[in-house]
C-alpha cells in the first residue's frame, strides 16, 4: 500500500474519478441499529466532493442523519478490476442553492425522478466528504493506493 502524498493529491482524485466513471454504480453502506445496510446508488464527483441525490425520507437518508458515516465502494469490471472505497461524513442538504447546484453536477437526468427540476419536493442532495479514499485493483490486492484526510 502506498500513502498518497499532498504532490500526488490531484491526479489521484483525478484517478478516482475516472474508474467511479467506468464503474457508474456505488454502493452506499449506512447504519441503521448499529446493523450495516447497503444499497445502490450513483454519486457524482466534484474534485474532492462526493455528491448524490434521493429523498430526504428515504431509509438511506433518515440512517445518515442519525449517523452520518457512510462507506461507498464501486467495483470497475475486467479487464480493469478497479476498486474503490470512499469513507466520509455524509451531510443531507436540501437549501435551494446546493439543491440546484447538484443537480447541474450529477451526470445523470435526476428528472427521471424529480420531473419538477432542483426545487422538486422529495429531492435532497447528499455530500460526502471523504477522510479516506483507496483506489486498487483486483479487490485491493494490487496497486493499492490509499488518501487520507
Amino acid at each position: 500500500m502506498s500513502k498518497v502524498s499532498e504532490s500526488e493529491r490531484s491526479t489521484f482524485f483525478k484517478d478516482v474519478d475516472t474508474a467511479c466513471r467506468a464503474a457508474v454504480w456505488g454502493a452506499v453502506a449506512t447504519v441503521r441499529d448499529g446493523e450495516p445496510r447497503v444499497r445502490l446508488v450513483h454519486p457524482t464527483w466534484e474534485g474532492e466532493t462526493l455528491w448524490f441525490a434521493t429523498d430526504p425520507t428515504s431509509p438511506k437518508a433518515l440512517q445518515i442523519a442519525e449517523t452520518p458515516v457512510v462507506d461507498i465502494q464501486y467495483q470497475v469490471a475486467p479487464p480493469e478490476f478497479v476498486h474503490i472505497l470512499v469513507r466520509g461524513k455524509a451531510e443531507i442538504l436540501t437549501d435551494e442553492a446546493t439543491r440546484k447546484h447538484v443537480w447541474d453536477v450529477l451526470d445523470y437526468d435526476l428528472a427521471q425522478f424529480w420531473p419538477d427540476g432542483p426545487g422538486s419536493e422529495g429531492y435532497a442532495a447528499i455530500r460526502i466528504t471523504p477522510t479516506r479514499v483507496e483506489h486498487s485493483r483486483m479487490f485491493g490486492t494490487v496497486e493499492k493506493r490509499v488518501w487520507t484526510a
